[in-house]
């Protein structure tokens, strides 16, 4: 089983003879949340409401704008809403709610600990799908987000994964996923092993 966070989330799961799981994943309108995106309006959200006081306290309504050089949550809003800001870099507000969670702010541990559950939640439902609940499993984490091994996220799904689906074996995967493409395509043409060590040193940076 294999899930993916970055810009967004996704997860599939695949039996040796060939059985899958797999959910859509195109947002909001599948059941999805978390994803890069997806944290960063979630995070957007919750310092909107802190700094209007619809909603309570959080850091995020001084570290959001301040990682561009903004006063306030009011001034991000308007440079986000016209465009002074490009829909973009509302990417570089991820590792902004992460480094304010590392910091204890408890609206953005929150938000990180509901990540953890939606990766569990998907690992555990492909596993249950696929009949591998009792079997020892690879379950793998990648993209950007899982491959940077925050703290608070990587230990919270290892304890959800620990006590939703104990033989479950997580194993976070660093490589970019191209490097993925490129083996599958040299399997296809039957390249020598030698292009495969080749290929996985350029991306792998060994």
């Amino acid at each position: 089983v294999a899930v993916v966070c970055g810009a967004g989330i996704n997860c599939v799961g695949m039996r040796p003879d060939g059985r899958t799981a797999r959910f859509p994943a195109i947002g909001r309108i599948s059941g999805d949340w978390g994803g890069g995106w997806g944290l960063a309006e979630e995070a957007l959200w919750h310092a909107a409401r802190a700094e209007d006081g619809r909603g309570g306290p959080t850091a995020l309504a001084r570290t959001l704008p301040a990682h561009f050089g903004l006063p306030s949550m009011y001034a991000l809003i308007e440079a986000l809403h016209l465009e002074h800001l490009g829909n973009a870099r509302r990417h570089e507000l991820t590792p902004v709610l992460f480094s304010t969670a590392t910091d204890g702010d408890p609206v953005a541990r929150s938000l990180v600990d509901r990540l953890a559950e939606e990766v569990v939640a998907m690992a555990t439902v492909a596993l249950t799908r696929l009949s591998l609940l009792e079997e020892s499993t690879p379950v793998l984490l990648g993209g950007s987000i899982l491959a940077a091994r925050h703290a608070q996220l990587d230990s919270r799904i290892r304890e959800l994964l620990a006590d939703r689906a104990p033989k479950a074996v997580p194993q976070v995967v660093t490589a970019s996923p191209v490097l993925g493409a490129a083996l599958l395509g040299l399997d296809h043409v039957g390249a020598p092993q030698e292009a495969h060590t080749r290929v996985r040193a350029f991306y792998e940076g060994g």
